[in-house]
């Protein structure tokens, strides 16, 4: 069976205004790789920031249950999914 893990991500990223905006974002993945391929798609959705616009400075794994976000919580305290 296969562990979803927690990752805080923590960064800058420049918006189209020229301004610099402060993020963190918490996200279940399998791996650091697909949790940073998830920020980015996010954040680009969102913004429309490209990949050279967000610097990332950390990125840590936690504990569900340090988890700050309900969804993330709730979503891991799920035995079962269903599509």
């Amino acid at each position: 069976m296969m562990n979803v893990k927690v990752y805080r991500i923590r960064g800058c990223i420049r918006l189209r205004t020229g301004e610099s905006q402060r993020f963190s974002i918490e996200l279940s993945a399998m791996k650091k790789e697909h949790a940073l391929e998830k920020l980015y798609s996010l954040l680009g959705s969102r913004h429309k920031a490209k990949r050279s616009h967000i610097k990332i400075e950390s990125v840590e794994e936690i504990r569900p249950e340090e988890a700050k976000s309900s969804y993330i919580r709730d979503l891991l305290s799920l035995e079962v999914l269903v599509k």
